[in-house]
């Protein structure tokens, strides 16, 4: 433990990095509760997408970091804030009217679209914490409602009372004249209504903790903060709960980076201590644009565990946070490859090594073993020339390649193949286009053929241009069906047909025989898929029967 201890206090990766911060934070309180307490913040006006997830995780990833770091024990808080005014209808839900005749009320007061659940609110929260619970995350779920209602905000709502005027000062230093005018860190909800009010306040009073306020239609009003009748704005709510709850740490988008100087000063005049933050990149859609739980736009969680593995996105979420991730399906396979070739590492690192190694931080300790003896990459390349629709197709293909194989033996791999399969059939397939070869491909296409059918011939030409050019360069093993020999004889062929670059080569053989524009090594491919599998490729290739 010391090692690692060590190693922790040393390391660079980010996660180390951010729980020192907090560590230092934790020593230097004045006021120390006995436990640090990190929180992450959901807003359920839509359902949840993959940037709330990576909140979540990433703030374990400290969290482990900081348990590594240190013996005080520590919580994580999943805070949803379900009390917020729906103030778009999302476009990605049913019964679109219905729920825009609930406009402006709590998302715990909507109506479920879905009619699953009591409300909006309480659907999005239960999928949230589906999610958060597939990937086994050790948290604590609160919910707005419940603490605005329950009186466990109250005492710091009255606070919120006594210093009105502290707070109001710094809010109005961040608005425009405009919106100045009108502003109050207070909004009722109306009590006939339901809705969620802005509108400015007549009296803040501070004798017995209530606010009086004329409502849309000009009627006055007076409620009690406490009780659940009043929510404070998204800003002063932000440091108010920082102060309630005591919370060390808390990381957001960058689009909440300008804000957060007013959080930590409002959550210091309402008697916390700001806690450290972590700011990280937005995540981005296929056209660039920020996702959006209204829009609805960015994959979704449900869609990334459809095609890959819940550990190949933690990986992705792990990698460079301070730099904006595309969210598209086109990083799934790199994910999970990236991923195994991490595991594969792990084993024969030191331990400084190990706590930068991204698998580490996904899975603490209890860091498993890959028996991906095939890359993803590779499956689905495999399932796109197969034709795949199942992936039993792809094990007969999988067992010539490494006989010790198996769907028992190897559950990431047997996982893996239906993922391809899907992925294939949902996104390769589609946008497969083949095309003819020039004359000069079909020439260097059909003597790779040949030289495919006759390896010990190929072999020989090898050897003789090798001693031609006074090559020391050892040859392969004589296993012919080795991915390394058969790219040795992918590479001579092309060499022999004078392509100015052999990367037009390799970009012919995948668009005339795999319909896309990149592609796997080629060797090792047609070792996965058979040499015999392989001339028969090119031959339907030549022919112009593949579609």
């Amino acid at each position: 433990m010391s090692d690692l201890r060590d190693a922790g206090m040393n390391s660079k990766a980010w996660p180390f990095e951010e729980a020192r911060k907090v560590l230092k934070r934790y020593e230097q309180s004045k006021d120390k509760k006995g436990y640090v307490l990190f929180e992450t913040g959901y807003g359920p006006s839509g359902l949840p997408h993959l940037g709330t997830f990576g909140e979540v995780l990433r703030t374990t990833m400290i969290r482990r970091a900081f348990e590594v770091l240190s013996d005080v024990p520590t919580r994580l808080i999943c805070f949803s804030d379900d009390m917020d005014g729906m103030r778009k209808v999302p476009s990605n839900v049913p019964n679109q009217e219905m729920l825009a005749e609930h406009a402006q009320k709590p998302l715990t007061s909507v109506p479920d679209p879905f009619g699953t659940h009591a409300s909006f609110g309480d659907h999005n929260n239960d999928m949230l914490k589906r999610f958060l619970d597939t990937f086994g995350f050790d948290y604590e779920f609160y919910s707005a409602t419940e603490y605005y209602k329950s009186g466990k905000f109250d005492e710091v709502l009255k606070r919120a009372v006594d210093k009105y005027d502290d707070v109001m000062k710094v809010m109005l230093k961040s608005l425009r004249d405009e919106r100045a005018a009108t502003y109050s860190i207070f909004l009722p909800i109306h009590p006939e209504t339901g809705r969620v009010l802005y509108v400015p306040m007549k009296s803040v009073n501070r004798d017995d903790y209530t606010i009086t306020f004329d409502d849309e239609d000009g009627r006055e009003w007076t409620l009690p903060v406490t009780g659940g009748n009043v929510k404070l704005q998204w800003k002063p709510d932000f440091g108010a709960r920082w102060a309630a709850l005591g919370v060390d740490f808390e990381m957001f988008g960058k689009d909440h980076s300008t804000n957060a100087p007013i959080y930590g000063r409002i959550c210091d005049i309402l008697g916390g201590q700001r806690p450290e933050n972590y700011t990280y990149e937005l995540f981005l859609d296929s056209a660039g644009e920020k996702i959006s739980k209204t829009k609805g736009n960015g994959l979704s969680i449900d869609e990334w565990l459809s095609y890959a593995s819940t550990e190949s996105l933690s990986y992705f979420m792990f990698q460079k946070p301070k730099t904006a991730k595309r969210m598209h399906f086109d990083v799934i396979p790199r994910a999970m490859d990236e991923y195994h070739q991490q595991l594969r590492a792990y084993p024969t690192q030191d331990v400084a090594q190990q706590v930068a190694n991204p698998v580490y931080h996904i899975h603490g300790a209890d860091v498993p073993v890959s028996d991906m003896v095939v890359p993803f990459s590779m499956l689905l390349n495999l399932a796109s020339v197969a034709g795949a629709e199942e992936k039993d197709q792809l094990w007969g293909y999988i067992r010539s390649y490494a006989p010790d194989a198996s769907p028992e033996a190897n559950p990431q791999l047997d996982a893996a193949a239906g993922y391809a399969v899907r992925y294939y059939n949902d996104f390769v397939k589609p946008e497969k286009t083949f095309r003819a070869p020039t004359d000069a491909e079909r020439a260097a296409m059909v003597d790779l053929a040949a030289a495919l059918k006759s390896p010990e011939a190929a072999l020989a030409e090898i050897a003789k241009k090798n001693a031609a050019v006074g090559s020391q360069d050892a040859l392969p093993e004589v296993n012919f069906a080795d991915g390394d020999f058969l790219q040795t004889i992918v590479f001579a062929v092309g060499t022999n047909h004078e392509f100015s670059n052999l990367r037009e080569w390799f970009k012919a053989l995948y668009e005339v025989l795999l319909g896309q524009s990149q592609g796997p090594r080629f060797g090792s491919f047609m070792a996965l898929y058979g040499v015999e599998d392989s001339i028969a490729l090119i031959e339907k290739g030549l022919a112009g029967e593949l579609s």
